[in-house]
């Protein structure tokens, strides 16, 4: 019938012995608004011709289907100055409602283009397909109803760190493992819901997450996050030290959580393996950790994160897992995790497996990199797990755990001395430039020349740069800081120029300064440029002297050059 349409509809070109094949995908929109209704889509491959041709039709549940003519739409490889070209069958008849079926403009400026790129660029993923190991129409259902459900706690969200980001990652981790669960206990006709533990449990969310969703389990972390009491008591989250030893095994526990778990992620497999024969295990791996400090890289052939995974499903392997690999869908650049769902032996081979677990560890603490030296990547406001000092057995002897007082190593808790210094040493090179004629000047205020940071950084003295390099990202984070002054692009730094639409302030998206308005913050360059600031004060968003400032900063001390 497919074909039988095609034939009489379709334009066709010149025949080939090259065979049509055909196959159907169904959709799954990310927000589904078509009730019980499938949304499918036939495509017909004429590989003689190079052409494609896309036909949507909705199932409807008594198994009937219905074409939809009007949306049928067609992409040809040719021999022309435009190589791809894009036909619909009945444009004014084309329905789009933007979740399943999309706009013919759409269709035109963004789906070619990338067509025409991804074809150009012939690569191939090192890493799973995403969602791999999950039925994917059942995950895109339940991530729906569960961001509906937990939306608000974007808006409450007490911590630091960005709430769109942390509240959906989250939910849809817990998707996943809560999709993954269901399946385990359809698979093994398991009636009780599974259980679990979050080894660095952080903000906390997802623990609570699952809790809600009917799972028994707790979430541990070394430090207590604000967040944690608007949860309420049925979410039972631990402010505890954790250090891998028989003090942290879990005999009574399906599933171990390893959720950017840092310096533990190499030991979730091994806890969860030694807290029982059944217990299984998820980890996320953001950090590159070893057993005893941070993990060093041991070839070039691959990129330094596919080679950090490789190295964790090693150990999970040798740890007595078959472990798997799978992609989430979730908003951040480290998103492949592992799954221990089953043993690679059996039950009465647990002392021969137990042994090459033991020897394995043992050789990890002699590798290059184990000297327990830290991150200073957090999963949110605070480090991702626990610390403290080692007990409880010899096996996690040396293990350097987290700081329960977390180290704030951004340039933010430098001497306050110090850092005018550096700014002002600085701003003087950069100024020093144009006077030479290397630099620019506009009108008559001097905006100075450029610097590498390198160059940058030889401006300063031995001690100072000692300090700095002992903070996330030394001297760039320092200027990037002082955001008011400089502006850092490409390795470079500049002398901002608040009327320069490089600078955000005067961005045109960005409401002006309102009249009459007091500021938080003094005028650098009112104080300390020898023109001045190049905008008048109403124009400035920083305060041109004590009368700009609100009244619960007006006693701020400026110190002058």
């Amino acid at each position: 019938e497919v074909l039988s349409f095609i034939s009489g509809h379709v334009p066709q070109t010149e025949q080939h012995e090259e065979p049509w094949r055909f196959s159907v995908r169904t959709i799954i929109p990310k927000v589904s608004c078509y009730g019980t209704k499938s949304q499918k889509e036939g495509i017909l491959k004429d590989l003689g011709n190079h052409q494609v041709t896309f036909l949507p039709f909705e199932e409807e549940p008594g198994g009937q289907a219905r074409l939809k003519k009007g949306n049928i739409y067609q992409i040809l490889l040719v021999q022309r100055d435009c190589p791809w070209e894009l036909h619909t069958l009945a444009p004014d008849a084309w329905f789009s409602d933007g979740v399943a079926y999309p706009k013919p403009a759409w269709l035109c400026a963004d789906l070619l283009p990338k067509l025409v790129r991804w074809a150009a660029e012939n690569r191939s993923s090192e890493f799973s397909s995403t969602l791999s190991l999950l039925p994917v129409e059942r995950y895109s259902l339940a991530y729906q109803r569960l961001k509906d459900k937990y939306r608000a706690m974007v808006k409450v969200w007490p911590e630091v760190t960005d709430p769109e980001k942390f509240v959906y990652e989250d939910v849809a981790i817990a998707t996943y493992l809560l999709v993954l669960w269901a399946e385990e206990r359809a698979r093994k006709c398991l009636a009780a819901r599974q259980t679990f533990v979050d080894l660095g449990c952080g903000n906390g969310l997802l623990v609570h997450i699952l809790t809600n969703e009917g799972h028994s389990g707790k979430g541990i972390d070394v430090r207590k996050r604000k967040i944690w009491d608007m949860y309420g008591p049925e979410t039972v989250l631990e402010e505890k030290a954790i250090t891998p030893s028989e003090s942290f095994l879990f005999p009574d526990t399906d599933w171990l959580i390893g959720n950017h778990s840092d310096e533990l992620t190499p030991w979730i497999s091994v806890i969860a393996a030694r807290s029982s024969y059944t217990c299984r295990y998820f980890v996320l791996p953001c950090c590159f950790y070893d057993f005893y400090g941070k993990y060093q890289r041991r070839q070039c052939k691959k990129s330094q994160y596919r080679e950090y995974i490789d190295f964790i499903a090693e150990v999970g392997h040798i740890s007595g897992f078959k472990t798997d690999e799978d992609c989430l869908r979730i908003p951040s650049t480290k998103r492949v995790c592992l799954v221990g769902m089953r043993r690679n032996y059996q039950l009465p081979d647990e002392a021969e497996v137990e042994r090459r677990r033991a020897e394995y560890i043992q050789t990890r603490r002699s590798a290059p990199g184990a000297t327990c030296q830290r991150s200073d990547m957090r999963k949110d406001s605070g480090g991702c797990h626990g610390s403290g000092e080692a007990h409880g057995s010899a096996w996690g002897s040396g293990f350097q755990p987290r700081e329960r007082v977390e180290t704030v190593r951004n340039c933010a808790a430098l001497p306050r001395d110090l850092v005018d210094r550096v700014v002002l040493r600085v701003v003087g090179a950069l100024l020093g430039m144009a006077e030479d004629g290397g630099g620019g000047v506009t009108g008559d205020w001097n905006r100075g020349g450029s610097l590498s940071v390198s160059e940058a950084a030889g401006l300063l003295e031995p001690p100072t740069l000692q300090l700095l390099k002992k903070e996330c990202g030394g001297l760039q984070t320092l200027l990037k800081n002082n955001h008011q002054v400089f502006r850092v692009e490409g390795g470079r730094v500049f002398i901002r120029d608040w009327r320069d639409p490089r600078s955000s302030r005067t961005d045109p998206r960005r409401k002006p300064v309102a009249p009459g308005a007091l500021k938080t913050r003094p005028c650098w360059f009112f104080h300390h440029h020898p023109q001045r600031c190049p905008l008048p004060a109403q124009d400035c968003a920083f305060a041109h002297g004590p009368h700009d400032l609100r009244p619960s900063t007006r006693l701020l001390k400026i110190k002058n050059s």
